[in-house]
């Protein structure tokens, strides 16, 4: 555990009356990039916890400096680590993650760890069998030489244009790229492509799971890295659960959704399902 986790774990059980939300950060991303949403659901009342992945440095420019802090990251082994701490909460938070963070929010779900849960633009999970050309497109610099699979690497900015930034500006994105992307494990990018030809991947989901609690997905309308079809997808096995299930659509917009200058319209959508139940 970090001391910025310890931290922010120990505030939220300092203060039981408002309810923690843990944010989880994807690939390329640190806790840094969920600053605007915790200020914004601080506002709002909730104690919000945005906590890292096991190695995750504490800044944009350290982690450009030691990529290899990142390597060899599973999706299987940040959701251990995530399970664990917040295991450490008194109050059974909300969750909301993007990316990769999606997935893992939903696998903490799934284990009865969330009140209500948010997944933004989530990577697929076995049983989600839809396999679009932009997301492999998207992949393709990771998984595209299979000695990647025990790196972390950065992404250029054309890959992230592409992957992450291509419903804004140009300008636009090459902010967003220099604030916020950082080297990345690329173990999870080589998990998600196989998924469903490995039966004893990491990249399940407990769909059904009684505990699971309501869950949101929001998907943006031009993201190239998880289109409409993955979020959909994922949607569609997730109403095999009993709790709520929805789903939205976030119009023009892209897979950086979460950071971009409309940033607010995405988290007050999700402010606004967490709301209706814790």
């Amino acid at each position: 555990m970090s001391l910025n986790d310890a931290q922010q774990i120990d505030r939220a059980n300092a203060a039981p009356e408002r309810v923690p939300v843990v944010f989880v950060h994807g690939l390329w991303m640190l806790p840094g990039s969920w600053d605007l949403w915790t200020a914004h659901f601080e506002a709002a009342g909730y104690v919000p916890v945005a906590l890292s992945w096991p190695g995750d440095p504490e800044t944009v420019t350290e982690a450009r400096q030691h990529p290899e802090a990142l390597a060899g990251q599973t999706v299987g082994r940040v959701a251990d680590h995530l399970a664990a701490l917040i295991d450490g909460l008194e109050r059974k938070p909300a969750i909301i993650g993007h990316s990769v963070g999606g997935l893992l929010t939903q696998i903490l779900a799934g284990r009865g760890l969330s009140a209500a849960s948010v997944a933004i633009d989530p990577v697929p999970f076995r049983g989600v069998l839809a396999l679009p050309l932009s997301t492999l497109r998207s992949l393709r610099p990771i998984i595209g030489n299979p000695a990647n699979r025990k790196r972390a690497l950065p992404l250029t900015f054309e890959q992230f244009r592409y992957a992450y930034a291509n419903a804004v500006s140009e300008r636009e994105a090459g902010e967003l790229y220099e604030k916020y992307a950082v080297p990345a494990p690329c173990a999870p990018p080589f998990q998600a492509a196989m998924a469903n030809l490995n039966p004893r991947t990491e990249m399940k989901v407990d769909c059904r799971n009684p505990r699971r609690g309501p869950l949101l997905i929001i998907s943006g309308e031009k993201d190239h890295a998880v289109p409409w079809s993955l979020a959909n997808g994922a949607y569609k096995k997730q109403r095999e659960n009993s709790g709520i299930t929805e789903i939205t659509e976030m119009a023009d917009r892209d897979h950086a959704l979460t950071i971009d200058g409309r940033w607010q319209e995405v988290a007050d959508t999700a402010l606004a399902f967490v709301r209706r139940f814790v």
